[in-house]
């Protein structure tokens, strides 16, 4: 299953439907304290990525579309986290899928500090792998204090250590070559689908203060940006009932 694209629904057809593409690590194995935290109020539809090194934005955007539409779904939210975001601008621009508005979980147009993508690119891809794995046990131990209020995220950490492979880190290097290639702006001054922003305060990795400003001086569709003081990058799983009250509000608004 790792080359293919894999989707799975929650709720029922009638509810807005509200379709979450992940982050960097291109799983949804850190979803679950908020997934509960959404209820039944929403359709959930959520994504795993394949661990390619060869697909292009446009390749990720056309695989949720076909996913999109062999499942019936043809409009609803879409919920773009870190590099899930240059997903959805490209999402937007095909035109593919009917956008009843948009979210950005830590995600960003064009990177604000493109020079730091491209060194994450290159170390990431040149450090020993046993380092890595050594990383990954010391997040683990981190994960176990950090979602320890959220039993559903934390039952979820084994099986996202579990899939932080070799050909894992290959692909996660791929996509931050295409985060450090990729120029939306264009896309986004255009765009007349509601934009929401979402950010923990502590975020070093996509530093919220420029993609807010950005949004608010370039995006005339741009709403309202929501900053959780207890929640850092992955604001969806450390601040998950939070995240999910805000996004409620603007999903059912």
């Amino acid at each position: 299953m790792s080359e293919q694209l894999q989707i799975r629904i929650y709720g029922e057809a009638l509810k807005p439907t509200l379709i979450y593409l992940p982050g960097l690590h291109g799983d949804w194995t850190l979803l679950g304290g908020f997934r509960k935290c959404l209820g039944n109020r929403v359709r959930f539809v959520e994504f795993t990525y394949p661990r390619s090194i060869t697909w292009s934005l446009h390749d990720y955007a056309v695989a949720i579309e076909k996913s999109l539409a062999e499942n019936g779904i043809a409009q609803g939210w879409l919920l773009g986290e870190s590099f899930g975001s240059q997903i959805v601008w490209t999402l937007v621009q095909r035109k593919q899928v009917s956008i009843t508005g948009i979210i950005l979980a830590g995600g960003f147009v064009k990177h604000p500090f493109r020079w730091t993508v491209q060194l994450a690119e290159l170390l990431f891809g040149r450090l020993p792998f046993s380092l890595l794995v050594l990383a990954m046990f010391a997040f683990m131990k981190y994960a176990r204090w950090r979602f320890r209020h959220s039993p559903e995220t934390l039952a979820g950490v084994d099986e996202f250590i579990a899939r932080r492979t070799e050909m894992d880190r290959a692909a996660a290097v791929h996509r931050l070559h295409l985060i450090a290639e990729n120029d939306p702006r264009p896309i986004v001054r255009d765009t007349k689908t509601s934009v929401h922003y979402l950010s923990g305060l502590i975020d070093p990795i996509v530093p919220w203060v420029f993609v807010q400003h950005w949004l608010k001086c370039h995006c005339p569709a741009f709403g309202e940006c929501k900053i959780i003081p207890t929640a850092d990058h992955n604001v969806l799983g450390t601040a998950p009932e939070k995240s999910a009250e805000q996004i409620l509000q603007w999903v059912e608004n």
